[in-house]
């Protein structure tokens, strides 16, 4: 590893969709519960986008959360993820509420504007962490909010100090730092 990869957020490897199991084992939802995660993000009827979605860990609880007058959007690089998502959300009659975007690698591309955007241990993957916070940040109704979390295991806190930086230059406003099980945690909100 060069000595710019471990002082520059971003640019990581992108998780395989091989290992996704991984990301649902029944012992993540005793650590990392989504319903206490996700509430402070998330309102009845509102529009989420789950950036880097996987295989659902957090979409189908959003999608729950939202209720049936809400969407989330989930989004992937990875068509394999997002039908991994798609069948867990028809077997869990959630798909009415889900929309699925593969997105590009420089950009998120997200189809519509949105009131929450959940970013869960992808923003260390991202080849341009400046591009990917200002688009979130146009992605964003006003008073929009986004959940940054990346794994203390991957991403140093230098460069999750420099990852924050660049999100509140991008306009975010920092309102709050939950916490969660080996995570590094900022809640912003677009003012």
């Amino acid at each position: 590893m060069s000595p710019e990869a471990t002082t520059q957020p971003g640019g990581g490897r992108v998780y395989s969709a091989r290992h996704a199991k991984w990301l649902l084992r029944p012992w993540r939802r005793l650590l990392q519960r989504p319903k206490r995660i996700l509430g402070d993000l998330v309102r009845e009827g509102a529009t989420v986008a789950d950036i880097g979605c996987g295989p659902g860990y957090f979409t189908l609880p959003l999608a729950r959360m939202v209720g049936p007058t809400g969407q989330v959007v989930a989004l992937d690089l990875q068509p394999e993820m997002l039908e991994r998502v798609r069948q867990r959300a028809e077997r869990a009659g959630l798909l009415d509420r889900i929309r699925f975007h593969q997105c590009r690698p420089d950009a998120i591309d997200c189809p519509a504007p949105v009131d929450g955007i959940l970013a869960c241990y992808i923003v260390h993957e991202v080849p341009d962490v400046s591009r990917f916070m200002a688009e979130a940040y146009g992605l964003l109704r006003a008073g929009g909010r986004l959940l940054l979390m990346e794994p203390s295991s991957h991403v140093t806190a230098q460069n999750y100090a420099k990852t924050l930086e660049i999100a509140l230059a991008a306009g975010f406003n920092a309102v709050g730092t939950p916490r969660i099980f080996r995570s590094r945690t900022t809640l912003l909100e677009r003012p």
